[in-house]
């Protein structure tokens, strides 16, 4: 039997993960896929990686400069660019509109990009749904550049409450120099309700919660019959579609699924109640629900490029396990394309 996608081969190049159909109706580009706080490589790991790749280079293409772009091109993510390091934010495309998930660190380069657009011109209206309020999600709004510049309207979006009351608390002394009343944008803040879709950007978002310690919001977006959904910063405690309940449709139905895999699985049994999943989690669940792709991010501050390589190597093994127990027992279970995100990773939906 014919594996399909068994792990996803990614253009190198340009990082874009393509769906099946011939033209796509949203773009997802994944500006931070780091969890918990930024992590940046330091120096001394970029010089071995730099060094080791030399010796690679010389002792599989002779160091001819002739198969340089060959053998760049086919070196693994961990001995190249590696995953990224920075916390979450997510940009979500349908033509010229374009939603942003969370403000965590990787919303400071995405900012940079919008200035080359109305943003750098004060005339710019960005649209920034939350999932929750946890540091690693709203820590780049500082460094927003856009909401600074005098003219830009910025639409926040949130199922839960505190929303305006996170803004006054993150833009004031102490904790930065530039108060709320200060910016330069006009914030204009709105409330979601649970379950309930709403359209943005020519794309209808549906929020659903998750398994998170404090409050946490999934979405689900839908547009001319594709869907993708946001499940990060989740336990995926409730897992059966009863223990879901109403919160199922957030998995249902799905070309793309986004998901959260801080942990390997040994890890998850030692961190019970901390709000994150294993990749094996989300391959059960795209499994059984019939979900065409999925990628997993919100890697773990703490683990190395190699680390989270070792964590794909072991998804692998499950995902193998998983379709040979399926024949065995005579199953059917849905084959699933997956990959392990990175910052800068361009997905088709």
């Amino acid at each position: 039997m014919k594996r399909i996608g068994e792990r996803v081969e990614l253009n190198k190049s340009e990082g874009i993960l393509k769906s099946s159909h011939e033209n796509s109706e949203m773009k997802v580009t994944i500006w931070g896929a780091r969890g918990s706080f930024p992590s940046p490589l330091v120096p001394g790991v970029v010089q071995e990686r730099i060094r080791s790749n030399i010796k690679r280079f010389v002792q599989q293409a002779h160091g001819d400069l002739k198969n340089e772009t060959d053998f760049f091109s086919k070196l693994a993510r961990h001995h190249s660019g590696g995953y990224g390091g920075n916390t979450p934010c997510l940009e979500v495309s349908a033509g010229s509109n374009s939603v942003i998930i969370d403000g965590g660190s990787g919303i400071r380069p995405l900012g940079y990009e919008l200035l080359k657009g109305p943003c750098g011109q004060g005339q710019g209206e960005v649209h920034i749904i939350f999932t929750h309020f946890h540091w690693d999600h709203i820590i780049g709004l500082l460094f927003f550049t856009p909401i600074f510049i005098p003219g830009n309207r910025i639409h926040v979006y949130a199922v839960q409450p505190e929303l305006e009351q996170v803004f006054r608390m993150l833009f004031q002394k102490p904790f930065f120099p530039v108060p709320l009343e200060k910016l330069g944008s006009r914030i204009e803040y709105h409330r979601l309700e649970p379950r309930v879709p709403f359209e943005l950007g020519g794309m209808q978002i549906t929020p659903y919660q998750l398994d998170h310690p404090d409050p946490c919001w999934g979405f689900k977006f839908e547009k001319n019959g594709r869907a993708f959904s946001h499940c990060v910063d989740t336990e995926c405690t409730r897992f059966t579609p009863a223990e879901l309940g109403p919160d199922l449709p957030l998995y249902r139905g799905l070309d793309l699924m986004i998901f959260d895999a801080q942990y390997t699985l040994v890890e998850t049994i030692e961190k019970v109640d901390w709000g994150h999943a294993t990749a094996s989690l989300g391959i059960d669940m795209a499994m059984r629900e019939g979900t065409k792709r999925v990628v997993f991010m919100h890697h773990d501050p703490a683990s190395s490029d190699e680390k989270i390589a070792a964590a794909e190597s072991q998804a692998q093994r499950y995902y193998q396990h998983q379709l040979a127990r399926a024949d065995l027992a005579e199953g059917k279970v849905s084959e699933v394309q997956w990959a392990f995100g990175y910052d800068g990773m361009v997905l088709e939906v």
